[in-house]
């Protein structure tokens, strides 16, 4: 499959944005920080329609765009968590759940990976071995943490008020409720991950491959 194409390109940005972002939080340029965020979640959007729209829709493209997501929910959380704008406690939550998702997805990689498995062909995404298909509640809930994300972002550009902390307060406890919910999904839900079937590749091909 051809992986290079404007969502993906798109995808790769929003990727390669998150560590800017979140230096922008550690050092207290919140309103770019904020600007920058909302700039993601527009791509973020525009990807998936173009995908979509243009039938440009891929594998890697199923794979990197949540890999995007979590990318830059983990660095903003940590950055934001570091700076006293999240509780540690949700921050530990959110992170906890993408941390047991990064290692099945290392998992289901490895195993759905056709022969000869090597760490060459492991770490290329040309070759796709599994597609991984978000659950509803996994959607619901990425929009969630976006947006306290988002909020928690905000509050140094809100002023302190009491309406605006039992807001911010209500999100967290429906976060990390949707948070548990969506991690659980993937594991009893049957069309999360689709293995992928592919006949082996030939040991001398491969081997032709390397050389050549």
């Amino acid at each position: 499959e051809n992986i290079y194409n404007l969502p993906n390109v798109l995808t790769f940005t929003r990727l390669l944005s998150s560590p800017v972002i979140g230096y922008l939080i550690l050092h207290d340029q919140h309103s770019v920080a904020l600007s920058l965020f909302a700039l993601a979640g527009v791509t973020d959007l525009v990807d998936g329609y173009i995908a979509r729209r243009w039938n440009l829709q891929t594998v890697v493209g199923s794979v990197i765009d949540p890999m995007a997501d979590k990318t830059l929910m983990t660095i903003l959380t940590v950055c934001l968590a570091v700076k006293g704008l999240l509780p540690v406690w949700i921050a530990a939550v959110i992170l906890g759940r993408d941390v047991a998702l990064a290692i099945s997805a290392i998992y289901f990689r490895w195993i759905s990976l056709p022969p000869p498995k090597t760490m060459a062909r492991y770490w290329d995404f040309s070759l796709p071995s599994a597609e991984v298909h978000p659950t509803t509640i996994s959607k619901l809930n990425t929009a969630l943490q976006l947006g306290l994300i988002g909020a928690c972002m905000a509050s140094p550009l809100m002023g302190a008020s009491g309406e605006w902390e039992a807001a911010l307060q209500a999100m967290q406890y429906t976060v990390a409720t949707t948070t548990v919910w969506s991690g659980l999904s993937y594991v009893f839900s049957k069309d999360a991950v689709k293995i992928l079937k592919h006949p082996a590749v030939p040991v001398e091909k491969e081997k032709e491959d390397l050389k050549g």
